[in-house]
């Protein structure tokens, strides 16, 4: 289903600073005279190394801790950030980025030379990077990746220390878009050449961005401030920032309530109503590029190689039960795998061939595609959803587990945490994984490109 970015957060921003700053039963102090930020983040990151991360979650500290060449404006468009202008080449190949005068957090000049490190780490197979493949859009990028051409042959060249040339396989425009993925970050060559990986480490962390990281308490909060050396620190009005890890979006909730979190990156979507009339103006939704959607296992499930099988699970799952129904917090029904607004795509874009017929229908069609792939009472089709446990994930998966079963499949639930669940997903440790996408960058290709198997 196309998603809602979903947020708690405590309204009445002027009062920030006088909020943040008091007290609550589990909040710890904040500095007299700053301004304190408690953040409830979902899950705990796994990394915050900018190269090696795949998680929204991830990214909304390391896009507090690190900035790329473009950032987001207000309304999400891509504004100068690391880079203070750049222009291209008449056939869209070749770009020039020029670099604004800007500091590592430990005082160091950030130069075109760490963006060149960068791209080359990304694309080194020991980084073990899921986003390499955004990369293969410099020249040579997959060939540099495949270890069938040099590092230096890749498109991204200093031509002098704020000075970044990139040349591209393919004309992109969108690219200033792409710039703002953490995957396009510079990172510190003079730190992670000395460190390795444990330039990630409290203690060792060095950013680009308006923040600089304090400590990391596993399971308990991630805590970050102001980073000094930022470029325009003096604009940068909350000082201190701690993540807090939140599965649990009702606890998340009451703790916003109670004043122990000013924010949660969501909230359980049927409890929506309540929320607005408990606490009115804390509930912010609002349109995201993202699709909810199942993965399906070709490697080790025979059943799924038939794209009979395949059709017939989609077609059984009852989109508008679970968007109407069981979300109910403005999430509309997914026929397509491009989400309707995407730039760059056709108007009323293609679907799925059954999206017009009725439910009854879509059943009836899922029997028939199972009987002819040669499953039915007698030979049952036997399949485990392997899933995160977060509340609304739950509730899809019930639903389709009993969509799938009144089509005389046999479904099995196996939950996990929620980086217990990304793990096996990544080691393909599973049958039919929960999954969803949040838009990389505002094109057609964030998705198309997903369907590129490995």
């Amino acid at each position: 289903m196309p998603l809602l970015r979903l947020r708690l957060i405590a309204p009445l921003l002027a009062t920030l600073a006088l909020a943040a700053c008091q007290e609550g039963p589990s909040r710890p102090p904040c500095a007299e005279g700053e301004t304190c930020l408690e953040f409830g983040n979902n899950t705990e990151p796994a990394t915050l190394d900018p190269q090696q991360s795949n998680l929204v979650d991830e990214f909304q500290v390391i896009g507090d801790l690190n900035v790329g060449l473009t950032t987001d404006a207000p309304d999400g468009t891509p504004i100068p950030a690391l880079a203070e202008r750049w222009e291209t080449t008449p056939d869209g190949l070749v770009w020039t980025f020029h670099l604004r005068e800007a500091k590592w957090s430990d005082g160091t000049p950030i130069t075109a030379d760490d963006f060149v490190y960068a791209y080359r780490r990304i694309l080194k197979p020991e980084t073990a990077s899921i986003y390499a493949y955004l990369v293969f859009l410099l020249k040579n990028g997959a060939a540099v990746n495949a270890g069938d051409a040099p590092p230096e042959a890749l498109g991204a060249r200093a031509l002098g220390p704020r000075t970044l040339e990139l040349t591209l396989e393919h004309p992109a425009p969108y690219l200033p878009e792409l710039l703002k993925h953490l995957s396009f970050f510079p990172v510190p060559q003079h730190v992670v050449e000395r460190l390795g990986d444990q330039w990630v480490q409290p203690g060792n962390y060095v950013s680009s961005g308006p923040y600089q990281l304090v400590s990391w308490r596993l399971g308990e909060y991630i805590e970050v401030e102001k980073n000094p050396h930022f470029w325009e620190a003096d604009e940068v009005c909350v000082d201190t920032i701690r993540y807090y890890p939140t599965p649990d979006a009702v606890t998340a909730e009451r703790r916003v309530a109670a004043g122990e979190l000013d924010i949660n990156t969501g909230f359980q979507s049927n409890r929506l109503s309540k929320i607005n009339e408990t606490m009115p103006g804390y509930a912010r939704t609002h349109i995201s590029l993202a699709t909810s959607y199942l993965s399906f296992n070709t490697r080790t499930v025979a059943a799924f190689r038939d794209p009979r099988v395949r059709k017939a699970l989609s077609a059984a799952i009852d989109r508008d039960f679970i968007t109407d129904k069981l979300l109910r917090a403005g999430q509309v029904p997914a026929y397509a795998f491009v989400p309707p607004g995407t730039a760059n795509y056709v108007q009323d874009g293609p679907q799925t061939s059954f999206a017009g017929l009725s439910f009854e229908d879509r059943q009836a069609l899922a029997r028939d595609l199972l009987a002819q792939a040669g499953y039915g009472p007698d030979r049952p089709l036997e399949v485990e959803i392997k899933t995160g446990n977060t509340p609304d994930t739950t509730l899809m998966m019930q639903a389709i587990q009993a969509d799938w079963q009144a089509v005389g499949v046999e479904v099995a639930l196996a939950q996990n945490e929620g980086q217990i669940a990304f793990a096996a997903y990544r080691m393909r440790d599973f049958e039919v994984g929960s999954m969803s996408w949040y838009a990389d960058y505002n094109d057609p290709l964030t998705f198309l490109e997903l369907l590129h198997s490995q």
